[in-house]
This record gives structure tokens, C-alpha cells and sequence, in this order.
């Protein structure tokens, strides 16, 4: 049975791990690939003029290691079932790829069924990243410097290749 592939995409800090976790508990069949988990040791990491590490651009991420993992994926569906409930295992398999530069990215493109993009206002984007701990932290100005630069950037790739990506206004209230 093919796999229904479903992207969430969008801006740091918008809530999609979040949705893409939430979604797996409640959808049987269901499993998660984040993007997050394939960037690149610190050390191959560029640096702007800024001194700023360029965590926003695909060159951060190992995408041909995350492509394996969909492939791997699609061909041998994991569920998060944890019976063998027969019925429920007749059910269309579900991937769930998040990440925040998934649209952007073309050897991505012929796997998608559906595709979101999350979006929140600037001040929420910023109190949130603010909340959270990263490894290595943001240095003073990197946000405003860098992070949502890089965001505007490629939300504007997206609008302007406009295939089909559902956008969807997140605010605090929605994952509680």
C-alpha cells in the first residue's frame, strides 16, 4: 500500500514538531521524519560576513541522509501502532516529514500527497526562539540578523513556486 506523504513546514518556532507529534498520536499508521535531525556538525557549518552560523540554508542539512530516510520509509512504513490489530493495519500508511526547508528542496517534490506551511507573527516568532535552548546558543542579534531574514527569504522561494502548499496561521492557543 503506498504511503501518504504529508509535509509541515514553516517558520522556527511555528509549532510544527508540535502538530507533526500531536498528528501521530491521534493517525494510526503514522510516523515522523523531522529535519532537524539531519544538520551538519557545527564544524561544516558556513559563517556569513556577520560571524553568523548558516543554519537556514540547505547546505546545513545532510538533505541526502533525510532522502534515504523517506525513501526507507515509503518502501518499509514504521507505524506508531503498538498492537497488530489487523484492521487498523489495512489502514494507508502515513509520513510525516517537518522541517523548515522542505518546499525549497526538489528531489522532495514527487513525494508529497499534501503539503502545510506554518506561520506565526514576528514578536510570537521571537518570544518563542527566545524561550528556546540551542546548541550552539544564538548569539546576540542572530535572530533579527539572521533567522528571520533567512525565514522572509524562503517563504518568498515558496510563494513565488506556489505548488500547492496549504498555509495555515498558528497561534499559542491552537496546541493546547
Amino acid at each position: 500500500m503506498k504511503t501518504f506523504v504529508v509535509g509541515i513546514s514553516g517558520v522556527t518556532n511555528g509549532g510544527k514538531t508540535t502538530l507533526a507529534k500531536k498528528l501521530q498520536k491521534q493517525l494510526p499508521n503514522c510516523s515522523v521524519i523531522s529535519q532537524d535531525d539531519y544538520f551538519k556538525p557545527e564544524s561544516e557549518i558556513k559563517i556569513d560576513e556577520n560571524g553568523f552560523l548558516q543554519y537556514d540554508e540547505l547546505e546545513a542539512l545532510n538533505m541526502e541522509t533525510l532522502m534515504s530516510a523517506v525513501y526507507s520509509q515509503m518502501k518499509n512504513p514504521r507505524n506508531s501502532l503498538e498492537s497488530d490489530d489487523l484492521e487498523s493495519a489495512e489502514e494507508v500508511p502515513i509520513l510525516i516529514i517537518e522541517g523548515f526547508l522542505l518546499y525549497t528542496y526538489k528531489p522532495l517534490d514527487s513525494v508529497w500527497n499534501r503539503r502545510y506551511f506554518l506561520t506565526i507573527p514576528y514578536e510570537e516568532c521571537k518570544r518563542r526562539r527566545s524561550t528556546r535552548v540551542y546548541e550552539p546558543p544564538d548569539p546576540p542579534g542572530y535572530f533579527d540578523g539572521h533567522v528571520w531574514p533567512m525565514y522572509l527569504k524562503h517563504r518568498k522561494e515558496i510563494e513565488d513556486i506556489a505548488r500547492n502548499i496549504a498555509p495555515l496561521l498558528c497561534t499559542s492557543e491552537v496546541w493546547r
